[in-house]
């Protein structure tokens, strides 16, 4: 499909991190933008104030028949009106994962995969491009706290996005630049067993363009399957990558370090965020604008001002009373990077966690994960699973992760209970963490330690 001929789109899923920045790309172009997605939020509020009629009924009767091309998200289910009424109708109808494929193809194209880290990685490497003047455009997982948006815009022909692999969807991609953070065991409910989901990896790595990049985190499991034509590593300290941190110093709750690599020495680069996974991740970001010939100068003069993704450690409050700390962490390695970044960056205050897991499917495969990063806290609040696309399944429950854990301070409650727990405890680091409707909590409990 020639996208330069579309002038209406129709989104089903529009208010999706993802999707939504395809929606906004559509709408930057000029192209008329509806869509429906199941509930009204902030991201479908601002969707609505950039111009784009959206509703939440599935309805045959809202949606748009004029529409020449209908974009769905994997996570819609089958019996959906909508799509199911365009599909009878033979309206041109694909996913999102295509309509990213399309853009790698007509444009330079740095792509960032992994179970954990791309969503940072990314938008870091969106915001450097965008800072040093190089330019970019940017469809991220995330939103930027920089510029409170998940797309930009830029003249320049090259892409910058984060490819998902849940359904498989960056299987589609065809990079200039491919990154991998990670290969942990995840979405088993669509893969089915680990070495099914290492085999996707691997395939995205030989997706990458005639010579192209593959930038891969060192020491991966079945790293010696991972290869572009061009491949370097990259990790937090080891010597034995082709870039990598040193001399690493806390500063103010993020990091003075530099970056070594045979081509680039950045010398005491500043980054304003705090956990050490972002520094590995800044050192990939880093890697990357090497590999695009961007000035090492501009890059460390743009990182300093680099305020991170919305819900990725994200300080909510920190100052001498208080560190609160919110996290999309969904998965054990997110998890024990997450709480062991917050302890190692403030010593001797008391770690609090709740935690909102993600899926029944998830939390039956990795329960014993689970258990092993929460007890690294001093104290857990495990609220119930989060279902999102998932029906209950028997025996699964926020039970199965408490009976497997150590450490014997851990409680089930509810939302309620925790907004109570936070009024009445002595509190100086708490964290909340989850990838399901957690974040409502943010606020209000915001709100309840600045009154104490």
């Amino acid at each position: 499909m020639n996208v330069r001929e579309i002038k209406r789109v129709y989104f089903i899923g529009i208010g999706g991190i993802g999707m939504s920045a395809l929606a906004r790309f559509f709408r930057e172009q000029g192209i008329v933008v509806a869509g429906y997605d199941k509930t009204e939020t902030d991201l479908t509020k601002h969707l609505a104030k950039e111009g784009m009629s959206i509703h939440y009924t599935d309805d045959e009767a809202l949606l748009d028949k004029d529409t020449q091309l209908v974009v769905y998200t994997p996570a819609i289910p089958k019996d959906h009106k909508e799509l199911n009424w365009y599909l009878a109708n033979k309206y041109p109808v694909y996913k999102r994962s295509d309509v990213l494929q399309w853009i790698t193809e007509s444009m330079y194209a740095v792509t960032v995969a992994g179970t954990h880290g791309k969503t940072t990685i990314s938008t870091m490497i969106a915001y450097l491009l965008r800072e040093t003047g190089y330019g970019g455009n940017a469809f991220l997982g995330g939103i930027s706290v920089n510029y409170d948006c998940n797309y930009w815009h830029s003249s320049r022909n090259t892409a910058i996005i984060e490819a998902d692999e849940y359904d498989r969807s960056f299987l589609k991609l065809k990079p200039d630049i491919a990154v991998l953070t990670a290969m942990d065991p995840d979405h088993l409910d669509i893969y089915g067993t680990v070495e099914e989901m290492e085999a996707a990896f691997i395939q995205y790595t030989k997706n990458i363009k005639p010579g192209g990049t593959l930038l891969v985190k060192h020491g991966l499991h079945r790293e010696a399957d991972l290869r572009g034509d061009h491949t370097l590593t990259y990790s937090l300290q080891n010597s034995a990558a082709d870039i990598y941190a040193d001399n690493i110093l806390q500063k103010n709750g993020g990091y003075l370090f530099d970056v070594k690599g045979a081509d680039c020495i950045l010398e005491q680069v500043h980054l304003q965020i705090g956990g050490m996974h972002n520094v590995e991740n800044a050192v990939a970001a880093i890697a990357v604008t090497q590999l695009l010939g961007i000035d090492g100068a501009a890059v460390k003069r743009s990182l300093p001002g680099f305020m991170g993704v919305k819900r990725r450690f994200e300080y909510v409050l920190k100052n001498d009373k208080i560190v609160y700390i919110d996290d999309y962490a969904h998965h054990p390695e997110e998890l024990a990077a997450l709480i062991s970044g917050a302890k190692h960056l403030f010593k001797g205050r008391k770690c609090v966690v709740c935690f909102q897991p993600h899926l029944y499917s998830r939390t039956r495969d990795l329960a014993d994960g689970f258990a092993r990063s929460l007890d690294m806290a001093d104290e857990v609040l495990l609220l119930d699973i989060y279902p999102a696309r998932e029906l209950p399944m028997e025996g699964v429950t926020s039970k199965m992760i408490a009976d497997k854990m150590s450490n014997p301070a851990h409680t089930i409650m509810s939302k309620e209970g925790v907004l109570e727990y936070v009024k009445l405890a002595p509190l100086d680091m708490f964290i909340t963490a989850g990838a399901g409707d957690i974040d409502k909590l943010v606020e209000p409990i915001k709100n309840i330690l600045l009154s104490k």
